[in-house]
């Protein structure tokens, strides 16, 4: 798998194949969100000639419903369903892992067998996700009644995180299901099949706890139970019940544990455990289980060479869109705008740089202040704030401010002032304690006069005198500033 996609499925990115059965195929998929979302997903792609089969279409579309509202650790969660071109794929969560047929064919080939407690905790995780499924309610909160009827090695995947997990929902029998099974045909795997389903006699959620039962027999002692060279050598042992204890071929193992073997592959429902429930709490207390890290260990261990060849076209797959953005525009081409979505839009003048430094007549202004008393620094702040830009100074002669809403939306810069810093006074060329900077316009005349010096004195209460100086001569305030190394500077006879 070179990274790219098979094919384009809305949202989805279809790859390379995971594992392929009788009616489906498994593949990787790559769920792409429009803001830069994506994750990893296995996509059950219909195989289309059953894609044309209404009986097998409406039994994929029911396995979508039915573990849609599954929501369990155990349970390989459903996310979407994609009808396209007249194909059907079925989108899941991806697990790192590998199936327990797989581990169980390892173990035959090696001459293994997995430990005891390892084997509990993978059926215990098992038989919690199937009570999960037997206990599912519809949206009305009715009961779904829903029984798996294909629990195998084949559909518990095992992840590298310790995690048993129930996937394939596909032939579920549950109320209100629109699949019918057709007369004479057998729906599940035979070895697994309580003789009440190979009959066609009525089910329940204990055809599963039966199933379960055939699966740790075979976890536990490495070997198939119901074997044959022919279906019908099969279907004959299934029909005797001839169990063996697991005991005979492992003597370490709790005489317990046989009595739950033997109870669960009961040939009569009524023997056998009333839910998975019952049955995972009592392989718990007759054998423990092992730890997660532990599991996941000897999954790894097992399984390394597969898993380690799907993991680098997993992260092949995800490498094509490490960069954000180019993630972004390639979901944006391969999903498409959403209908009814809103369309992304770049925020206006984003590049202009200028806009997030303070302007000149900012640092001007707060330079002088740094240099004159506060009563100077605020009249000075009264002059500039009164500043027009050169287009509003251009059309207005009389150097009126224009009305606010005919100006461009530009921001404003302030300087806030403590307002501790000035007395209380009646003088009304006071101005406000947040008034804002910018540059004096060319013909603005001196308002006030100023003391040179940087210190200030307290101001005395009551109304201030008039002044009684003789007026300074006139001098050259248009500009009221000349322009030194670039850098504009007030004149200090117009301040």
């Amino acid at each position: 798998m070179d990274g790219r996609p098979l094919r384009v499925l809305g949202r989805y990115a279809l790859y390379g194949e995971i594992a392929s059965g009788g009616m489906a195929t498994v593949h990787f998929g790559r769920l792409l969100g429009p803001v830069g979302f994506s994750r990893t997903v296995a996509i059950k792609r219909l195989h289309p000639q059953f894609a044309k089969d209404p009986d097998f279409v409406s039994m994929f579309l029911d396995e979508a419903r039915l573990a849609a509202r599954v929501q369990h650790p155990n349970v390989v969660s459903t996310v979407d369903v994609v009808a396209l071109e007249d194909e059907l794929f079925l989108v899941m969560d991806y697990v790192e892992g590998e199936s327990l047929a797989r581990l169980l064919r390892a173990c035959r080939v090696s001459g293994m067998r997995l430990p005891p407690r390892v084997v509990a905790s993978i059926i215990t995780g098992t038989l919690y996700g199937l009570h999960a499924a037997h206990e599912a309610k519809n949206e009305r909160g009715e009961p779904l009644e829903l029984v798996h009827r294909d629990v195998s090695p084949q559909n518990i995947l095992v992840g590298v995180d310790g995690v048993a997990r129930v996937l394939d929902f596909g032939i579920a029998k549950a109320v209100g299901r629109s699949q019918i099974t057709r007369e004479g045909q057998i729906k599940g795997k035979l070895s697994y099949m309580p003789p009440e389903q190979i009959e066609g006699g009525a089910i329940d959620r204990r055809v599963d706890v039966y199933a379960a039962g055939v699966v740790l027999w075979e976890a536990l002692t490495a070997q198939r139970l119901f074997d044959g060279e022919n279906e019908g050598a099969v279907l004959s042992k299934i029909v005797k019940n001839d169990v063996p204890r697991p005991s005979i071929l492992l003597p370490e193992l709790p005489r317990a544990v046989d009595d739950i073997v033997l109870r669960a592959v009961s040939r009569d429902p009524s023997e056998r455990f009333p839910t998975a429930w019952d049955m995972a709490v009592a392989l718990e207390e007759a054998l423990g289980v092992e730890t997660p890290r532990r599991v996941g260990e000897i999954v790894e261990r097992m399984a390394e060479e597969a898993i380690l060849r799907r993991t680098a076209r997993r992260k092949t797959l995800e490498s094509v869109h490490t960069d954000m953005s180019a993630m972004v525009t390639a979901s944006s081409v391969l999903a498409g705008p959403m209908a009814g979505g809103p369309t992304p839009t770049r925020p206006p003048d984003e590049d202009k740089t200028e806009r997030r430094r303070p302007s000149r007549s900012i640092l001007v202004a707060l330079a002088i202040m740094a240099g004159l008393g506060a009563t100077t620094a605020l009249a000075l702040l009264a002059v500039i704030g009164t500043r027009q830009t050169p287009a509003t100074a251009a059309s207005s002669p009389t150097g009126a401010a224009p009305p606010r809403e005919s100006a461009p939306a530009e921001p404003q810069s302030t300087i806030a002032v403590e307002p501790t810093a000035v007395a209380p006074s009646s003088d009304p060329t006071a101005v406000s304690s947040a008034a804002p900077v910018g540059t004096p316009p060319v013909g603005t005349p001196p308002v006030g006069t100023a003391p040179a010096s940087t210190a200030v004195a307290p101001r005395p209460s009551g109304p201030r005198p008039i002044a009684t100086s003789a007026p300074k001569p006139k001098v050259d305030c248009d500009p009221p500033y000349v322009i030194v190394d670039g850098i504009r500077k007030l004149k200090p006879e117009c301040i």
